[in-house]
């Protein structure tokens, strides 16, 4: 993982979040079922079923239940959540669990036929990388379905931040049609992008920055600061945060961007790191005819 986001930091933060995650994450539940609704509009019967940055993989599990033919994988950065995973296997409904980072997919090309990710792509240092694997791993006409926060998240937090020093804080994330831009330079079909705004209240700016350690949700921009933030230093971001307060409870938003897209044909140019690649089935080929010298 490269750009933006330091991939160790995200890897330890999220392992280190394993036993807490599902105990404080009530917006990426509600995300995940709104999600998957999206499905139900859709006529699929995939053979395999993959789900990027599964975390403790609630989600693979009502893949797997939706989809109960389809071989079904979660896949996450962390080791600590695939292990906390295990509580939603069953000998009935049980699933893959692969450790990999979404931009490197040990996948072979053409082997999945639904891609499923929710709220993991923030955390990509490298958006054309991962899509430019999604399609590689995806079949012809496969599906891409996936959910990521926009750059109206946490922007309480981000201002207040703001205000006391210029080192960033609160990560930085790509807007609706960013992010629709790369899904077509990377060679992917119609997608339809929408967007949701919540807006969760807290008690006080303390109990929204525990909850965010608690769900892995820690600062991993390259540029952040390296030491400990002081006391003093935290009491001025706390009180310019105050100035949202409403009604006895602080606010914190979240934008959300939902994103279903289609793999293309066999034969249409992806992008790799050698530039633009075309694979073809091989009875595509059959009748050409071979130029001798």
């Amino acid at each position: 993982m490269s750009g933006p986001f330091d991939g160790q930091q995200v890897r330890r933060a999220f392992g280190r979040a394993a036993t807490s995650y599902e105990a404080h994450a009530a917006l990426q539940d509600e995300v995940q079922r709104r999600l998957q609704e999206r499905l139900d509009d859709l006529s699929l019967s995939p053979q395999r079923v993959l789900d990027v940055g599964s975390g403790t993989a609630r989600g693979t599990a009502a893949l797997r239940k939706r989809f109960p033919q389809a071989q079904t994988i979660a896949l996450d950065l962390a080791m600590p959540m695939l292990r906390a995973a295990r509580r939603h296997r069953s000998w009935l409904r049980p699933f893959a669990r692969v450790c990999a980072d979404a931009e490197s997919l040990p996948l072979a090309e053409n082997s999945i036929d639904l891609l499923y990710s929710s709220l993991c792509l923030q955390w990509c240092g490298q958006l054309d990388a991962v899509f430019d694997e999604f399609r590689r791993v995806l079949r012809a006409d496969g599906v891409v379905l996936f959910s990521t926060f926009g750059p109206q998240t946490l922007i309480e937090l981000r201002t207040a931040f703001a205000e006391v020093d210029q080192t960033p804080h609160v990560s930085r994330f790509l807007d609706i049609h960013q992010i629709g831009d790369a899904l077509l330079a990377a060679g992917f079909r119609d997608p339809v992008l929408e967007r949701d705004v919540f807006t969760l209240t807290y008690a006080d700016v303390l109990g929204l920055m525990r909850e965010l350690r608690a769900i892995g949700a820690t600062n991993a921009d390259t540029g952040r600061a390296r030491g400990l933030t002081g006391k003093a230093h935290l009491q001025r971001v706390i009180e310019a945060y105050e100035v949202n307060r409403h009604e006895g409870r602080v606010p914190a938003t979240y934008e959300v961007v939902y994103a279903l897209a289609w793999a293309p044909q066999a034969g249409q140019p992806r992008r790799s790191a050698q530039g633009a690649v075309a694979s073809f089935p091989l009875d595509q080929l059959r009748g050409s005819r071979r130029v001798r010298r």
